[in-house]
This record gives structure tokens, sequence and C-alpha cells, in this order.
């Protein structure tokens, strides 16, 4: 995999810190790759993630893969975040793999899913994104 952006954990905020956000790079597909440690601590009275957890990890990880194609000089914010839960997330690592399905000069939509230690898709989410000048 090629690394594509600096995701030191010093430089990550809090939020990202909590989700434990590692940065991987692009694949062979070009798919934005990020690593996300689910604690314990996330889940539910199940023993699985929580839904909310898991829709902060694609949250976080549609705007990383956004930021990674744009320039230095913009920024994202979520417009919508469209989740859907498909199977129950046990706490540990949890992979996202993220791709821009459409881009303007203002809008972008990004995919994102997330697929657990056993390599099974858990989760996926649609973010539609403004895109806006760093202040």
């Amino acid at each position: 995999m090629v690394i594509g952006m600096n995701d030191a954990a010093a430089n990550l905020p809090p939020g990202a810190q909590l989700l434990g956000r590692e940065w991987i790079g692009f694949n062979e597909s070009g798919d934005a790759v990020i690593r996300f440690q689910a604690q314990v601590a996330f889940t539910n009275r199940h023993g699985t993630v929580q839904g909310g957890f898991l829709a902060a990890m694609l949250d976080s990880a549609t705007g990383v893969c956004a930021l990674a194609k744009l320039s230095h000089d913009l920024t994202v914010v979520t417009k919508s975040l469209d989740t859907r839960f498909l199977k129950p997330a046990a706490a540990g690592v949890i992979t996202a793999r993220a791709r821009v399905m459409e881009q303007t000069e203002r809008d972008m939509v990004v995919q994102a899913e997330l697929i657990d230690a056993a390599d099974v898709t858990v989760a996926d989410a649609t973010a539609r994104l403004r895109i806006l000048a760093k202040k």
C-alpha cells in the first residue's frame, strides 16, 4: 500500500484518537484504507459494538478519504451520512475502505464500508460532504 497522508496519533483530533484511527493508505484499487480499534467500552448490552461508534468510524473514514483527494487548502464537512448496519461487530480491529464516487467544485459523495477481523462487512455508508476553504 502507498501511504498518502500523515495521520500521526499526536496530530489526530480527540474523536479520531478515541476511535483508534490509523491511516493506512490507498490500496491497489484506489480505495482509502483506514483502520480503527473498537474498544470493549464501545460495546452494547449484546456485547457488540454500538451502532453510533460504527457510524462515527464511517464518518471519519469518508472524511479522511475526501481530504486525501483534496488540496491542502480545502477541507470537508459532512452534510449527511446514510448508514446501514449489516452484521454485529465485535470489539477489536475494524478496517474501513472508502472511495470518492462523485465530486463537484462544492460537493463530494464518498462511500465506505467497515470490515471486521474475520473479513465480514459489518456496516457501510454513503456520505455527502461539502467542500470548504480552510480558515
